[in-house]
């Protein structure tokens, strides 16, 4: 699952390898160069000490999941509007440079409607099998990515399993919200699913089944020229939702992964645990503790309040990839005071052991309404009655470490003995270190950035974000 890291010549101790960057975003101004900060002698304290010979975690790849209804809103976009838009997304070194993307296994809650790949009941054999549904929806917002990030990788997760393999028979698991939007899912009182409880039936036909079902999955879109590396068996397996869901026990998790792993196995493409979205570390190992299923697990992924069970699934299982997999989501405003909340999450994921971060939604039209009622966030925003269309605030967010970190690049430990920790580092195999801030005040800010001996001091604009491509001296490491 690591991206093979490029070799270059270590710089000379002491000469800047390449000259450095700045970039700067603030509320009004998005990605704006400055005049880069030139090193000078440490005069004083320093505010920030990269760690340059401690590297952590290789940073796998950033990107973000493609939904149908991503898809839809683009389609009010001319063609050549969309072309900028993946350009800007995907082309290598355009802008954000997206190389690790997510894909639904059948319904999510950003999908058209509810469905999934085989809806005849008692189907074990998968005879009626089909991804007919995702042949004008998915497969051509993924090719238009691949058309420019030909090194796109991609993996894959359900919201829900086929109705007639789960103990009450239909896609959601929790009843809607009274006043939201005057949705309703069809869901009956006695079909309630609760947290705790496995909702996919753990009968051997039906376990068996659905591992076959991730294999087609995997089969059908290999065949489009759309390989998928990696699965997860469930989104979010403690949450019933009022859109596609399917609660799981770690003992139910830990049946399935045991057949799932052999079908991918057989295909070469890795299982993942997750999602986790419970700060509970210990849901992740009782499925490890089953040796039939551990043997399979090679990396899990993490979103929402699971980042609180970060720091310990990583420290007890350091040989494990960790992924964060989903961005919480925001309410659709799309606004600046999301945006500094985004950048509390990227900090936290990215200097806990992360090795991958996803956004949620690439595109949505404005508002960002879901089929099932709920706004949310999304790296574009499509005006349909305009026919035009905006990057927001977090795409920038995003591009401010992305549009930086080369293949192979590795998180670097920061501290400061002067209180500032608002910082993310990384060293690139080129040798430069890259240094994303935020200055949280509302006044600009003179910060001393010590790397390997050399002080840089910008001045941070008030409110603001930044990205410093600093060189750093690998020799003396």
């Amino acid at each position: 699952m690591s991206i093979a890291q490029h070799k270059t010549p270590s710089a000379v101790a002491g000469t800047p390898t390449v000259p450095t960057r700045w970039v700067v975003t603030t509320e009004s101004d998005p990605w704006q160069s400055r005049k880069a900060p030139t090193p000078g002698p440490m005069t004083a304290m320093p505010d920030i000490f990269v760690e340059t010979g401690s590297p952590a975690q290789t940073i796998e790849g950033f990107g973000a999941s493609f939904n149908e209804l991503g898809w839809t809103a683009l389609q009010a976009l001319d063609a050549e509007q969309r072309a900028e838009i993946f350009d800007e997304l995907f082309s290598p070194g355009v802008g954000a440079n997206l190389t690790l993307c997510r894909m639904p296994i059948g319904a999510n809650d950003f999908s058209l409607d509810w469905y999934s790949y085989d809806e005849v009941a008692g189907d074990v054999g998968l005879e009626h099998f089909g991804i007919e549904n995702d042949l004008d929806t998915l497969v051509p917002f993924i090719r238009a990515a691949q058309e420019r990030q030909p090194s796109l990788r991609l993996w894959a997760s359900p919201w829900s399993p086929p109705t007639w393999m789960k103990t009450n028979g239909h896609y959601a698991g929790a009843m809607p919200i009274p006043g939201m939007q005057d949705i309703q899912n069809g869901l009956e009182p006695h079909q309630v699913g609760r947290e705790g409880t496995d909702m996919f039936r753990r009968e051997e036909p039906y376990l068996s089944a659905y591992a076959a079902y991730f294999g087609r999955f995997v089969d059908a879109y290999r065949e489009l020229g759309i390989p998928v590396e990696m699965v997860m068996p469930q989104n979010e397996f403690n949450s019933p939702q009022v859109f596609p869901s399917c609660t799981w026990t770690p003992e139910g998790l830990a049946l399935f992964i045991a057949r799932l792993g052999p079908e991918m196995e057989r295909r070469g493409v890795a299982v993942f645990l997750g999602t986790l979205e419970r700060g509970d570390d210990s849901l992740v190992q009782r499925v490890l503790d089953d040796p039939a299923a551990a043997r399979h697990v090679r990396g899990v992924g993490i979103q929402w309040a699971g980042k609180r069970a970060l720091p310990y699934v990583h420290r007890d299982n350091p040989d494990l990839t960790i992924y964060q997999t989903e961005q919480e989501c925001g309410d659709g405003l799309n606004d600046w005071r999301y945006c500094r909340y985004a950048w509390t999450l990227m900090k936290q994921f990215l200097t806990t052991g992360a090795s991958a971060y996803m956004y949620w939604n690439i595109a949505l039209e404005r508002g960002g309404l879901s089929r099932w009622g709920w706004a949310q966030n999304s790296f574009v925003t499509v005006d349909t009655a305009a026919a035009t269309y905006t990057f927001n605030h977090e795409y920038y967010l995003m591009k401010h470490v992305s549009h930086f970190l080369q293949a192979g690049a590795r998180a670097l430990p920061t501290s400061s003995y002067t209180g500032f920790e608002n910082q993310v580092a990384f060293s690139n195999p080129d040798g430069t270190v890259v240094v994303v801030i935020q200055n949280d005040t509302h006044t600009d800010r003179a910060v001393r950035i010590l790397v390997d001996g050399q002080v840089f001091t910008p001045t941070l604009p008030a409110d603001s974000f930044s990205t410093l491509v600093l060189p750093s001296a690998p020799a003396e490491r």
